[in-house]
């Protein structure tokens, strides 16, 4: 079957048994919100409105989301034409390859694309193929990740056994279900570049959404690599949004989730799935089989799927389908074989080798998810069903709800669920597990077993576990399994005073304890190993600043100077969020420069309102993201919509950006929503719409490291000390306790609190009525001193006064511009200066008071967004 019938399959729907004329399944949200796609491709390509239907769910970003008809996941399709679209691409990624496709790796991504990599590797014929994962395996040393660089985030984990899998020269092959803006493949080309380059990489979708703004982006990144970039779908196009969209889109989310299900249009049955008792009434009988999977043979690419294992399993095929056949009985009738999240693969050439075998009357295929989907019983909506069960792969994350759309209501009458051995839990035989939630919406359900692969990292072999954990057959109260591998337990919070000079009650620290680790090392020499040998600046600490006598007077009379004036962009901040965000927020700093704010605005609502609101410190890390088990922790203790994330001020807004697309990544790995709008004490870049003030002054606790921060140190993230299931780490320097302020920059602002009260209230009042929308200001302001200063780099620029502090404390400075005119706010600048001899240029028209300026011309290396060294030219 070729690519182009699976297309034309898509344009299909299959309604009990009948094959009809499909109504497009995005009709409902494009007649509600005005949502389009546009098409861009050739016009002998498929339509976009053949291959995409369009659904809502709760997201703070984005409110639609496109649902593929021929990808096998939310929909369930024609096992034949999910596998013809991705054998197609790969047919068509060997032909633009040539003699190149020799020597080609395929990659795809978890979860929605594990499956269709595999495919497109099938289509390329001799590629060997690895997917991203989010299961850990005990043993084997991760090779990377792909939203954070050199991560070993449990969200996207590559696993290899063959280490020297991602190290060859060859053409690298990239494949995800959708290509929307391209930030993701982008940075998992610049992650792998910049460790084993190539010259050539290939980028695959099912379709291609990108602006055209994203389209250059594309371009000037293959340009700034210095090797060529395709991308190769079956269709490509834009997706049209009206103005305000997005709030039209929640609004609708919450509106539909609000009422009951039944009728045309409403939510759709199973979204509220029946009690366990009332679904025990009606379940189908749940059968059993553990197929005769090749020994040696993966059930997918985890760790890896080469030529032979192809072979093996294309040779173990038809004998499969025919075991399968042989549990399903005689007449069988519609089947759905259903797979399981990252395990798609499997489940699909089983799907297809029953399809072609004729056993059942019709077979269709798609498999579950994380993805929370709004669900509507309507022809026009793609999703209009939703079965939802616990998690029941002992999942790295901790438990969550996972999610089967669009079987209730379907009319199928077996239902095969394919789950590896390592899945085969009590979870998934439990009442309000997958089977029983399956059991009335069927007339059978049958668990189909195929053995987990785990590498043998010692012996160099693989090894498979085969052998069922339950006893064989299972009809009714089944003996529950032991846990094959326990979800790791995340740590409970750090605390004072074994852990930072602050109370315990003021912060909660989501880190590991390193302070036994030798991290330190001078400025330089930091610098000259980030150059060298492409370290990231958070594997390593500086040492820590020790202030002057001469600079320690600066910042006490720079705290006596503005304690009041920080008090009142506290109390203003505070009284912001709980207006607007939540009336019991959650307070999550940002280590370390966000922790001494969220520790004042706790001391706020403390002493105005009575509230003793929570307060947590993470790490962040530049391009590698918020740390993911700190949110996995918080996610497990408090509601995700009450965290509120708080950092010291905005400079250029590389953090927000930072956090905004790590919460994406990790909401679209299948984690909770955040929302990822930060609150800051002081926006003088004006990035965030919450703040305190967008005035550039001096916040004394800029000032200093570690002693004004509970003698606690940057974060550190780095491969031999933080583990998958670990929280970042970071230094506790008791040693300093002599120097510590941290508690006395706190008292000494909190006292001004009542005398800035009726100020705050005011002001407050004027903002709640304000349009407080971020222009972005310093993000340009940023853009032009980076041209006009030769440095072509803007992660070389660090706006505002408490970056320039940074830059002087931390880093290789080259020069700094101050606002001409600028008073006692930059003293402690000029002196800081002055000891490292540093010149200080003043200028006229600077938005913000000051700017630092690094530049690797003279400091021979300096961090950039991904925190890799950037060198100029």
């Amino acid at each position: 079957m070729t690519a182009k019938t699976a297309e034309k399959t898509a344009a299909k729907t299959t309604e009990k048994g009948k094959t009809i004329d499909a109504v497009w399944s995005g009709t409902w949200v494009a007649e509600r919100l005005g949502v389009r796609l546009e098409e861009a491709g050739d016009p002998g390509s498929p339509r976009l409105d053949e291959l995409l239907g369009l659904a809502l769910r709760r997201n703070p970003k984005r409110a639609h989301l496109l649902v593929s008809q021929v990808l096998g996941k939310h929909v369930p399709q024609s096992p034949r034409a999910v596998y013809a679209a991705g054998h197609g691409l790969g047919e068509r990624v060997r032909a633009l390859l040539g003699d190149e496709a020799a020597a080609v790796v395929v990659l795809g991504y978890a979860e929605t694309a594990t499956g269709l990599g595999h495919c497109v590797a099938d289509g390329l014929g001799a590629a060997p193929y690895l997917h991203s994962t989010r299961r850990p395996v005990p043993g084997v040393e991760p090779a990377g990740g792909f939203e954070e660089a050199h991560s070993h985030a449990t969200s996207h984990l590559l696993l290899p056994q063959d280490p020297k899998l991602l190290a060859g020269s060859g053409p690298l092959v990239l494949v995800d279900d959708e290509f929307s803006t391209g930030n993701t493949v982008l940075n998992t080309i610049r992650d792998l570049h910049a460790r084993h380059p190539r010259a050539h990489y290939v980028v695959v979708a099912l379709v291609d959404m990108r602006s055209p703004a994203d389209r250059e982006r594309l371009t000037a990144f293959a340009a700034e690599i210095g090797a060529r970039v395709d991308l190769i779908a079956l269709a490509s196009g834009t997706v049209h949004l009206p103005e305000g969209v997005l709030a039209k889109g929640q609004a609708l989310v919450e509106e539909y989730e609000r009422e009951g299900a039944g009728a045309a249009g409403a939510p759709a049955p199973g979204v509220s799935d029946e009690a366990p008792a009332a679904a025990a009434a009606a379940a189908a009988p749940v059968g059993r089989v553990v197929l005769d999977w090749p020994a040696g043979v993966p059930d997918g690419g985890r760790h890896g799927f080469t030529p032979e294992h192809r072979a093996r399993l294309e040779a173990a095929l038809p004998a499969l389908a025919r075991q399968l056949a042989d549990a399903l009985g005689a007449e069988p009738g519609r089947v759905l074989v259903l797979g399981n999240e990252e395990l798609m693969y499997a489940p699909l050439r089983l799907a297809r080798a029953l399809e072609e075998s004729g056993a059942a009357a019709e077979v269709r295929f798609s498999t579950t998810t994380r993805s929370p989907v709004l669900a509507v019983d309507d022809p026009g909506y793609a999703i209009r069903s939703r079965i939802v069960f616990p998690a029941h792969d002992h999942p790295a994350d901790g438990p969550g709800d996972r999610y089967a759309y669009n079987v209730a209501g379907a009319g199928f009458d077996t239902v095969v669920a394919v789950a590896d051995t390592h899945g085969d839990t009590g979870a998934l035989h439990a009442p309000d597990g997958l089977l029983a939630r399956l059991a009335p919406h069927a007339g059978r359900v049958l668990l189909a077993l195929v053995p987990s692969y785990t590498p043998d990292v010692s012996s160099g072999v693989s090894s498979d576990r085969r052998e069922p954990i339950m006893p064989e057959p299972i009809l009714s109260e089944p003996i529950l399994p032991e846990p094959i591998l326990s979800a790791p337990i995340l740590s409970e919070p750090l605390r004072g005073p074994a852990f930072s000079s602050y109370a315990p009650e003021d912060c909660g620290w989501l880190l590991q304890d390193l302070s036994d680790a030798a991290l330190e090392a001078p400025t330089e020499e930091r610098e000259e190993a980030i150059q060298a040998g492409g370290a990231h600046y958070a594997e390593s600490l500086p040492v820590e600043y020790q202030p002057s006598p001469q600079y320690q007077e600066l910042y006490r009379s720079a705290l006596t100077a503005s304690a009041a004036r920080i008090a009142r962009a506290v109390g203003t901040v505070t009284e912001t969020v709980l207006a607007e965000r939540s009336p019991s927020p959650v307070l999550v700093s940002l280590a370390r420069a966000g922790t001494p704010v969220g520790v004042l605005m706790r001391r706020w609502a403390r002493a105005r309102h009575g509230l003793d609101l929570p307060h947590y410190a993470v790490s962040i890390v530049r391009g590698r993201g918020i740390d993911p088990n700190a949110l996995r922790w918080l996610a497990a203790h408090h509601d995700p919509a009450d965290i509120v994330f708080v950092d010291g001020w905005t400079g250029k807004g590389a953090i927000t950006r930072e956090l905004a697309a790590a919460l994406e990544a990790h909401r679209d790995a299948g984690g909770p929503d955040f929302n990822p709008e930060i609150v800051v004490l002081a926006d003088p870049g004006s990035c965030v719409s919450t703040y305190g003030t967008r005035e550039d002054f001096l916040i004394p606790s800029a000032c200093l490291n570690s002693t004004v921060s509970g003698l606690i140190s940057r974060t550190v993230l780095r491969s031999d000390l933080v583990g998958p299931a670990d929280f970042h780490g970071a230094k506790f320097y008791r040693e300093l306790a002599g120097a510590d302020v941290s508690t006395g920059f706190i008292d000494t602002v909190a006292a001004r609190f009542d005398e800035v009260a009726e100020a705050v209230g005011a002001e407050v009042k004027e903002l709640l009525a304000a349009d407080r929308t971020p222009t972005w200001e310093g993000w340009a302001a940023v853009e032009r001193i980076s041209e006009e200063y030769g440095i072509h780099d803007v992660n070389l620029v660090k706006p505002g006064v408490g970056e320039t502090t940074r830059v002087l404390l931390r880093r290789v400075p080259w020069k700094i511009l101050a606002q001409r005119g600028a008073g006692a706010d930059l003293d402690h600048v000029r002196l800081l200066a002055e000891q490292r001899g540093v010149p200080v240029e003043e200028v006229d028209g600077l938005p913000y008071t000051c700017v630092g300026l690094i530049h690797p011309r003279f400091t021979r290396g300096a961090t950039g967004a991904d925190g890799k060294a950037v060198t100029s030219k």
